[in-house]
């Protein structure tokens, strides 16, 4: 294919935010289809935008993604941003290459927290707001009422931030809002209007988001936001040019976190429809894609070598937990991964950082332990799992909140928690949150259901998860998202209960669990390998057990009638890799394989663990 040449084309940056499962990336599919963007031989599929294996699984968006659609003769390049505040670093910067962005809000629930974090982060950026509420075809849909909350929003957020972007606060509030039903593919800018397709959002689109004001005269800006690779070519730079032009070919100043340095632009693509075409210029408000510029990161900007104009580095929240990630030494060490030594380890962990602005890494006293800071568990959750998947071997140790010392005082970070429940339940959740030092905020009827907000300290909030679903018999629905630093708000009780912890290296057996099952719960099924010090369910009191579940039934050669009994087991408790880490305590790891993960104590040796307790006592 030959280079496309710069065309004098409109173009729009457009940015999709929304809370998770509001419908945002089933939105993007209609809007792909009513702009003949998907090849007619592609087959159909459903959220297209969420091509990696994790974000299918979960159904949600975990890496922003960069589209192009062509509507009457205006280039829209769409952002697709993910809705998690856990990966708030993804949305802080790829919102720095939009001039508006579409807003979208459930018809039945409303304006969630992580709704507020992503719009938080838009109006710093001075975007033009399209507010889109989205699934009306719901049984339970509230549209008018739903309007007012986000409005009521708007207007809080305007009084609370002075956008460098905007002339006045009131230009916030200054907002379409359409209807729609994602799912069903059609938006209309009235409740009363025909319901046909999803267009009235792109007309929407092209009457209120401005056009790039970026100068194509002066020298280049052009800032890299997002990092892809290619085993072709390497590294590939994504970003938006803020001002000049760049041609292939070009010399440019590579500015940045490691300094300044020399280099020259190999190739240039821009976005058109799913992928990306070579070009062989691409000018100021263009998002577009380099290689050849040899360890660019994010943040970088590209300039003129005569004159550096070099922009702001990114600037990213700070991380609010912390925990360690552990070369393996149990046991079974060695047996299901590739990567097994503290060298891969490190050297896993910091190439994550080259395109994970959010998070940290910084080496520890102890031989083969990192400690790895991000913005929630869910965040450092998913690099866990995508490292298992790329045959890495570790454990990780409980997740720690990050305190801050302003003046003197020591703060901690405070989350916004939503627990949507039957009222039945809302005492309940009430006074577990309160005893996890929760302030309630707001305690409104939502149709059927109760919804309860406070304002909680993420220390109360690891392991709360499993707690809620108990008592609400699985019917809570549960969101929080970092709300601000607060001053350190006192103990939080920990576990109730203790576990039960395996004394013996074998196979678990029926006879073994049968045994053990008026004990509690347990973690494992028969024939899982274990290993003293391993973990294999909870113990109904407080403190820790050592439990034989190698132990077999002895066999005679006497029978007597009523001897033989059923071996009826209760299917074991299984716990995601998120809920695995809210639930250890200090002095317990989670071993991570690739085929497999286990709950275990830190020190594996009944003896030690007692001289530990006696002397922490």
């Amino acid at each position: 294919m030959a280079p496309l040449t710069h065309t004098q084309m409109s173009l729009r940056n457009v940015a999709i935010i929304a809370h998770v499962d509001h419908g945002k990336t089933t939105l993007v599919d209609q809007l792909l289809k009513v702009t003949g963007a998907i090849p007619g031989h592609r087959p159909s599929e459903e959220r297209i935008l969420d091509s990696n294996a994790l974000e299918r699984e979960r159904g949600i968006t975990i890496i922003a993604k960069n589209i192009s659609l062509t509507y009457k003769s205006t280039k829209i390049n769409l952002i697709d941003t993910p809705g998690h505040a856990d990966f708030g670093g993804e949305v802080e910067r790829v919102l720095q290459m939009a001039d508006g962005a579409l807003l979208l809000v459930d018809a039945a629930e409303g304006p969630m927290p992580q709704t507020r974090f992503v719009l938080r982060k838009a109006f710093e950026r001075g975007l033009h707001m399209v507010v889109v509420v989205n699934k009306i075809d719901r049984q339970d849909a509230r549209s008018a009422e739903v309007v007012d909350e986000v409005g009521e929003l708007f207007l809080e957020l305007a009084a609370e931030i002075q956008s460098p972007n905007a002339n006045d606060s009131l230009d916030f509030l200054d907002f379409p809002v359409l209807f729609a039903s994602a799912r069903d593919g059609y938006a209309m800018q009235s409740l009363d209007d025909p319901r046909q397709d999803v267009e009235p959002i792109l007309q929407t689109i092209l009457e209120h988001v401005p056009e790039p004001q970026n100068s194509k005269e002066g020298d280049l800006q052009l800032q890299i936001t997002t990092l892809d690779y290619s085993d072709y070519v390497g590294r590939i730079g994504i970003g938006r040019i803020y001002q000049g032009v760049v041609q292939v070919g070009e010399k440019v100043l590579v500015c940045g976190r490691a300094g300044q340095r020399p280099s020259t632009v190999k190739e240039l693509f821009l976005f058109d429809k799913l992928g990306r075409v070579p070009a062989s210029e691409a000018s100021a408000g263009d998002i577009c894609a380099v290689t050849g510029i040899d360890d660019v990161q994010i943040g970088d900007t590209l300039t003129n070598p005569d004159n550096p104009q070099p922009r702001p580095i990114v600037d990213v929240d700070r991380p609010t937990i912390s925990m360690l990630f552990v070369v393996n030494d149990s046991p079974f060490a060695g047996k299901d991964g590739a990567f097994v030594t503290s060298r891969h380890l490190r050297a896993r962990l910091h190439k994550e950082l080259e395109s994970n602005v959010a998070l940290r890494v910084t080496d520890t006293d102890e031989a083969g332990t990192f400690e790895v800071s991000g913005r929630g568990t869910l965040h450092l959750g998913i690099l866990i799992e995508n490292m298992r998947r790329e045959g890495y071997e570790f454990q990780v140790g409980k997740p720690r909140v990050i305190y801050l010392d302003e003046d003197g005082v020591r703060k901690e970070p405070v989350e916004l928690l939503v627990v949507q429940t039957p009222e039945s339940s809302a005492g309940k959740v009430i006074e577990l949150l309160g005893a996890r030092r929760g302030e309630m905020v707001k305690y409104e009827p939502q149709g059927e259901r109760m919804l309860v907000e406070f304002k909680v300290p993420a220390r109360g909030l690891l392991g709360i998860g499993s707690r809620l679903m108990n008592l609400t018999a699985g019917e809570a629905i549960v969101y929080h998202s970092f709300y601000a630093y607060e001053a350190f708000k006192g103990a939080v009780p920990g576990r109730s209960q203790g576990v039960m912890v395996s004394s013996e290296l074998g196979s678990a057996m029926p006879y073994a669990l049968f045994g053990l099952k008026d004990r509690g719960p347990m973690f494992i099924e028969p024939n899982t390998p274990v290993y003293p010090g391993m973990i294999v369910g909870e113990h109904c009191k407080a403190d820790d057990i050592a439990v034989n579940v190698c132990r077999e039934k002895k066999l005679t050669n006497i029978r007597a009638a009523g001897s033989d009994k059923n071996v009826i087991l209760s299917p074991p408790r299984r716990m995601s890799i998120e809920e695995s880490l809210e639930y250890i305590e200090a002095d317990e790891l989670v071993e991570i394989t690739p085929k497999t993960y286990r709950l275990r104590k830190r020190l594996l040796d009944h003896k030690a663990r007692k001289r530990e307790q006696r002397r922490a006592e």
